[in-house]
């Protein structure tokens, strides 16, 4: 699918009219479980986009794939909002620009779709503004926190791999680490969407003290799993701060779930859900669990087997 618009821009900057760049931004699926709203993995299934600054009268906006003829073409398209946000950050005026979008991250099935058009934006316009503005690790970090609201999913986004994030009154911050090769993701996306809202919406207020404890202990396990011990992942992905409240809006994704950890397998919800990650600690494991869900589920799955992206976001040159 493809869908196209032409919409009002905003004042042209001179200087930077011609320059073309692309991006290329991962999946990710936040939480893992037990490390709610601080654990990231980035997923090899990318959103790609083309963006050229112009001194057109208006920007031009073309989406292929996931999200055609669905998501704005205009200004408020998550893109265009993210490098306007950024070009404001920068004291730069926005150019017009044209925007060539080929979508491959799943909208609303807890991929961090919205995250990838977010960091999306914030790398085209650092792109655009290469030799003019510079930008820090954690500026980047915090430009896209402040469009996303939190900062476990544009994390690893970003900078790729396994990240830790957390808040500081100085703004967001990030650790990046190293997945073990054994870590086979898959990711099990269902037709339905969830929305990240009303996932948030059924978390209580305050959990009980044994249930925080019993996710500080898991949540550092999981990194030790992640990094260092697979044969761990089981036991590091357990969680009671989030996914039990939430089941009730998903139940055939908290039906497969725990069929599959019955049998052994690593399964979470990925980010607000509704799909499925499972942290295999091996191909086979994958093969077994895809073969599970494909015998067990109510309705359409489908599989995505994954690597782990290990760059991030990246912005290259791309003018002719």
């Amino acid at each position: 699918m493809t869908s196209a618009a032409v919409v009002p821009g905003g004042a042209v900057e001179a200087s930077l009219v011609g320059r073309r760049v692309h991006v290329k931004v991962p999946a990710t699926s936040a939480n893992l479980g037990p490390g709610f709203d601080t654990l990231g993995l980035a997923l090899a299934r990318y959103d790609e986009l083309d963006v050229e600054a112009t001194d057109d009268a208006a920007h031009v906006i073309e989406v292929h794939g996931v999200g055609a003829g669905q998501v704005p073409l205009d200004e408020s398209h998550l893109v265009v909002r993210a490098m306007a946000h950024t070009f404001a950050y920068a004291g730069v005026p926005m150019p017009t620009i044209r925007l060539e979008a080929h979508n491959a991250i799943p909208h609303g099935r807890g991929l961090g779709s919205s995250g990838a058009a977010i960091v999306a934006g914030v790398m085209a316009a650092r792109g655009l503004l290469d030799g003019v503005v510079s930008f820090t690790p954690d500026e980047l970090l915090e430009l896209a926190t402040e469009l996303e609201g939190h900062p476990d999913n544009v994390a690893p986004a970003l900078f790729g791999g396994l990240t830790i994030a957390w808040v500081t009154p100085e703004g967001p911050r990030h650790k990046k680490l190293i997945v073990h090769r054994g870590v086979s993701p898959l990711v099990l996306v269902p037709e339905h969407e969830m929305s990240t809202a009303l996932a948030r919406s059924l978390q209580p207020e305050s959990v009980p003290h044994s249930d925080a404890v019993f996710n500080v202990s898991r949540s550092a396990l999981l990194v030790a799993a992640l990094i260092q011990s697979p044969e761990l992942l089981l036991q590091a992905t357990e969680d009671k701060l989030h996914q039990h409240y939430r089941a009730q809006a998903m139940p055939e994704t908290d039906r497969l779930i725990r069929l599959l950890r019955a049998a052994g397998h690593p399964a979470v919800v990925s980010g607000a859900g509704p799909s499925i990650l499972v942290l295999a600690s091996d191909p086979s494991e994958r093969a077994e669990a895809i073969r599970l869900v494909e015998e067990s589920a109510e309705t359409a799955w489908q599989a995505l087997p994954l690597a782990v992206d290990f760059l991030g976001a990246t912005v290259t040159d791309a003018a002719r």
